[in-house]
This record gives structure tokens, sequence and C-alpha cells, in this order.
């Protein structure tokens, strides 16, 4: 496939949506799986770039309005679809934009606040979903299932001061139960990258496209890779849905998700493609939470 281009998504535009051509379109850094371009002030065209990208979309498309109207923040919102024509080979998407700066370009400095918003947002997103709701794939298992992934991350990248109390976290995981109740409607991809922060806080969620119904714990493990230091605490009492288990369970897969965002910030400290050099400081300082900051409720069974 040739190289996305702002010449070519405005020809997408003239030829399928030409109300849409005179906005200005500007490529906005980041994506993995789509690129994406600010269309105007208010919209984004999203353009898949790998092979699972155009079934990400298709799921953002049937599901995000359902979900954005009872969200306390502004998610993307489809707004039109592109389908696929000799210009471009898959189908592509126009979105709402979200305001605001994301996270691994910037830091939150109101930790207490954004710890609220944040479980406020979890709170209302984690409600059972429907039983034709999209099904758990390649995340959201129990951390018992992700042993592979896990161990393949502490080899390559766990700082050698560290490893003994990571892989400690990572076991407790492991021992946790499992998810009991009914699957509920999990993001599954919060990490740096896809919240963005407005005046030192939280103000919207992005990227959908790894949503699921499933264990909550594959979110909540955001206590420790989006938020400050000492927030993780304010965090689950805001919250108040979480048992020991859960948060236990939502820990380990904290520490997996910092190892992640470490070797990705190595892989592009080497220049090596996918690489993004600034999610290994990020990595390192949510790793350095994940083993600091210990909610009272990882005591419980």
């Amino acid at each position: 496939m040739s190289d996305i281009t702002a010449d070519l998504v405005r020809h997408l535009l003239r030829d399928q949506h030409p109300d849409l051509a005179g906005l200005a379109v500007r490529e906005v850094a980041g994506g993995w799986d789509n690129q994406q371009w600010r269309l105007g002030e208010e919209l984004a065209v999203r353009m898949p770039r790998t092979e699972r990208a155009p079934d990400l979309q298709r799921k953002e498309r049937r599901w995000l309005p359902v979900l954005a109207p009872r969200l306390p923040l502004p998610v993307p919102e489809p707004v039109r679809t592109g389908e696929p024509s000799a210009l471009f080979p898959k189908p592509w998407t126009v979105m709402t934009w979200v305001p605001g700066c994301p996270l691994d370009r910037t830091s939150i400095s109101r930790g207490d606040h954004a710890a609220g918003v944040l479980a406020g947002f979890l709170r209302a997103l984690h409600v059972e979903a429907p039983a034709e709701a999209p099904a758990v794939s390649d995340r959201g298992a129990h951390p018992g299932e992700c042993a592979d992934g896990f161990e393949r991350l502490f080899r390559s990248v766990v700082p050698d001061g560290v490893a003994g109390e990571v892989r400690a976290v990572w076991d407790d995981a492991v021992a946790a139960p499992g998810w009991e109740g009914p699957p509920v409607w999990v993001h599954g991809d919060l990490h740096p990258a896809n919240v963005v922060v407005d005046g030192g806080t939280l103000s919207g969620v992005i990227d959908f496209g790894d949503m699921f119904a499933g264990d909550p714990a594959w979110d909540l493990a955001a206590a420790w890779v989006i938020l400050p230091r000492g927030a993780a605490a304010r965090f689950f009492d805001a919250y108040a849905h979480a048992d020991g288990a859960t948060v236990r369970r939502a820990r380990g897969l904290a520490a997996m998700k910092s190892l992640f965002l470490m070797l990705m910030g190595r892989n592009g400290d080497q220049g090596l493609p996918g690489g993004k050099p600034a999610w290994g400081p990020a990595g390192r300082a949510a790793l350095d939470r994940v083993l600091d900051d210990v909610p009272v409720r990882t005591r419980n069974p």
C-alpha cells in the first residue's frame, strides 16, 4: 500500500465526503494501528495502516455510539465512513476530535482530581455488556494466561535492581482469583498515548479499537500506568467497586504494561520500527509506581 499523505486524505474526502473536503488536513503524530489526520478543528480522519486496523475501526463504529452518551469524558465518535476504493483499498473513518494533549507528551499535575475523573469514567464504562459485545481477543485474559508475554517482557527490559519485586507483583496477580462477575465493557488499552490531558488533569479517552467485554482489571491497571505517584489509593477509593483480587490482578497487569512501555521506548531509542522513545521513561515511572503505591485492598483475599 502506498504511503498515506495529506493529499491522499484530501482526494478521498473529495471523492466520498465532498462537504468535508474544504477543511484543513494536518497529520497527528503517534498512532499504532491507525494513522490519524486532524480535519478542521472538530474532526479527525483515521486511516488504517496495519492488517487488523479495519476490524478495530469497525468495532469502534459499531459500539462507540452506544457507549459515548453515558461516558463522563469526551471520546471519539464516528461521523462518516470511508469505503475502500482505487485510491485506498481499506475502509477508513471520520471521527470527532477529542481536545487535549496525549499524556505521553505532557503530564498530570492535579493527581487527586485526575484519580477521581478516571474512577468516574471507568465506573460509567464498566457496566454489564450485552451478549453480542466483542469478546476477549489478545488481551483480557487472567494474568495466569499471559505468562509467556510477561516473561518475554521481563527478560527483555526489567531493571536488575527491581526484578525480584516485579516478579513478586506478577506472581501475586497470577495467584489471585479470576473475575467472577458478568463481562463488563473494558477499554482494553489504557496507557499514556490513549488518554488526553488539559488543565493538568484527564480530559478525554481515545482509541477504543481494543475494547471488549470481560475483566475490568485490564482497565484498572491505569491507576498505576496513567495516574501520577500517590494517586492509586485515591483512585480505588473513588472507583469503590474493586475487591482485593481484582486490584491484585490489576497491579500485576500494570507491571506487564509498564514493561511493554519500556520495551517500546527502548525500540524507539534504537530506531526500530514502531518504537516510541517517550514511552521508555513513562514505562519506568509507571513501574516505580506499581512497586511503591500499594492500595490497602491488595491485602484482601
